[in-house]
């Protein structure tokens, strides 16, 4: 060490103190490098930049010209001050003192392991800042960091595009807030590359992981992303497995990230579920396992933990109260008198609170909440507890939006459900001057009005046992799967202005009918046996007998959950993409949440009647989060 630091001019020994490891250290360095050129390893080019990038535990056994491959723009070796060092003390390059003499004047006699590595802490810290649930307290700040990031981007910054893990983060979350970013970048990183790559020779768990997020943001047209993902599946899968045997304690955060990831996939993660297993992770260090170990002070600290379990038990008192007041709601009405009903108030409450749950969105989650549970009433009132008669007198009494007209109800059924609907609607009606500054019903009356004669529709079908063509169906089944009185007039509480042009613009129908029609494929999915057994129609058995006795039953099942991909990807691109967009993204989150809604309800079976949903609704919404036993 004394030679050493007698061959480079200008730099101090205490500078250099980070090449100092004990014997045992380096001897380890060197037996993994006879091990691996005695063949020990298959991957040759993970073996040489392997090889590389513990340069300084190999001195003059080191292939120096290979080594030198490696370097980087700033003149470093893999970012690393001592691989860096080591290359400077036997070969005398000029930009590897270039790059320890900056790392001089900028930290002095310590330096850090790696370096630089500012953009994936900025990234990481706006990560966490948004998978904590509290972002919106952040939003200048955060503002700043994407516009680096993007500038950055646009510019090939090779501190993004060098490393596969920032690259990756950085593609996911420009992405998600809207920035116009490409997807061929990340084409660098195939399941070849990344194999022959540092990253695949040493097992990066995190860098595959934030490779395996990125590739759920996939657009329908971005075929090379998609093909990436069975891979980065099948690795993080492995990870686990191995971890599993092992028993790797050190890196039990990532553990619990890759396993939440794999089993909770982007497009069928509640955001208040996700928030809510975050902050119990985010105990744990978040530790990256480099030369040393690494942990992002920024993604752990203790004041955004506190923050955020103070902000999800704020959130929840509001929401418990929210939810009393759906079940006095019920009861007022006389919802809880119609017999036929199926009772849902809780879960319909859920599938609002689950994505609106900042406090100020609650005529938001009431206009969402209550008008679930009045299409759940109207869904089962039209397909088992109502006569036609009585289906056509609600619609009649809709049309005609009269406040008085209990002599025209022809059963006491009809009387409850309209009054319920002409009390909510008329509700969000006064509510919506404060939003928008005008009012709202009329549109409100034939988002309902739509819907209800679409049910009678089919109910038309069912009772004179008709069988539409696919098209047909699909043209009446996107709107009775009664996804509009929902999530339509929600979009009046969530902060944008709607004029009565945007409220009926192309772009905002086509997001109606892409999430509508998904639902209506998912659902038809997961209930195709039930439904067949009971012998009423859907897409799915259209399909079959429209396809004359060529298709089964199979194939008809992998047919549609094509089409639920496509749908899917398709909702993600209009929501995220904002260039030629008239719809203002808070606005478009909305359709993407019910997506995830959707997405989570029937990822297994038919989640609507699932008693294993409900229970997660009670806890998200009963269960606060304890900071003492998380410190």
């Amino acid at each position: 060490m004394r030679e050493a630091c007698g061959l480079i001019p200008n730099v101090s020994r205490d500078a250099l103190s980070f090449l100092k490891c004990n014997t045992s250290y380096w001897n380890g360095l060197v037996f993994i490098w006879i091990y691996i050129f005695s063949g020990g390893g298959k991957n040759l080019e993970g073996r040489r930049a392997y090889l590389a990038y513990v340069s300084e535990g190999i001195g003059k056994l080191q292939d120096w010209e290979m080594a030198m491959k490696y370097q980087r723009k700033d003149g470093s070796l893999f970012n690393s001050p001592s691989a860096t060092a080591a290359a400077f003390i036997h070969i005398q390059d000029a930009e590897c003192l270039h790059y320890i003499r900056s790392l001089l004047q900028k930290f002095g006699n310590a330096v850090p392991t790696i370096y630089p590595l500012d953009m994936y802490a900025r990234l990481s810290m706006v990560d966490a800042l948004e998978s904590l649930g509290i972002d919106r307290h952040f939003r200048k700040e955060i503002k700043i960091v994407l516009d680096e990031t993007y500038r950055f981007w646009l510019q090939g910054e090779e501190e993004i595009f060098s490393d596969s893990a920032t690259c990756a983060l950085a593609f996911r979350i420009l992405r998600l807030n809207g920035y116009d970013v490409s997807p061929d970048t990340l084409n660098q990183f195939s399941e070849h590359h990344f194999s022959n790559s540092l990253g695949g020779y040493l097992k990066d768990l995190r860098a595959v992981l934030e490779l395996y997020r990125a590739m759920q943001l996939s657009y329908p047209d971005e075929s090379l992303l998609e093909k990436q993902n069975p891979w980065t599946s099948y690795f993080l899968k492995q990870g686990l497995s191995n971890v599993s045997l092992c028993g790797d304690k050190l890196r039990k955060n990532i553990i619990g990230e890759v396993h939440d990831t794999l089993n909770s996939p982007y497009h069928a993660d509640l955001q208040r579920l996700a928030i809510r297993r975050r902050i119990k992770n985010c105990a744990t260090d978040d530790m990256r396992i480099l030369k040393t170990s690494y942990c992002c002070s920024t993604i752990g600290s203790q004041d955004f933990l506190k923050l955020a379990v103070e902000d999800f038990n704020i959130c929840q008192s509001i929401q418990r109260e929210e939810l009393k007041h759906i079940g006095r709601w019920v009861v007022e009405r006389r919802l809880d008198k119609l017999e036929f009903a199926r009772q849902k108030e809780a879960y319909c409450y859920f599938s609002a609170a689950a994505t609106l749950f900042a406090p100020e969105l609650s005529d938001a989650r009431m206009s969402w909440a209550k008008n679930g549970v009045l299409t759940t009433v109207v869904d089962d009132f039209f397909d088992v507890g109502g006569s036609e008669e009585e289906l056509i007198n609600l619609i009649q009494l809709i049309e005609r939006w009269d406040a008085n007209g209990s002599a025209d109800f022809c059963s006491e059924k009809v009387e409850i459900i309209y009054s319920a609907i002409h009390s909510t609607i008329s509700e969000i009606g006064d509510k919506s001057f404060g939003w928008q500054g005008r009012d709202v019903k009329g549109h409100v009356i034939k988002i309902w009005l739509d819907l209800l004669k679409s049910m009678l529709t089919e109910a038309q079908w069912s009772s004179k046992k008709s069988v539409p063509t696919l098209e047909e169906y699909m043209t009446t089944a996107h709107v009775s799967f009664a996804l509009g009185p929902i999530v339509l007039p929600a979009l009046y509480f969530v902060g944008p202005k709607l004029s009565e042009e945007v409220a009926g613009h192309p772009e905002l129908l086509n997001l109606y009918k892409v999430m509508s029609t998904c639902g209506r494929l998912l659902n038809d999915w997961r209930s195709f046996k039930r439904e067949s057994e009971e012998g009423k129609l859907n897409a799915i058995s259209l399909y079959m007998i429209h396809g004359g006795g060529a298709v089964t039953e199979e194939e008809a099942v992998e047919h549609f959950k094509g089409l639920i991909d496509g749908q899917r990807r398709q909702m993600l691109q209009l929501v995220l993409q904002e260039k030629g967009s008239v719809i203002p993204r808070p606005c478009k989150d909305l359709f993407w949440n019910m997506i995830t809604i959707l997405h989570t309800f029937y990822m297994k079976d038919d989640g609507f009647t699932s008693n294993e949903m409900i229970n997660v609704a009670k806890a998200m919404i009963n269960e606060p989060i304890s900071l003492d036993e998380l410190l």
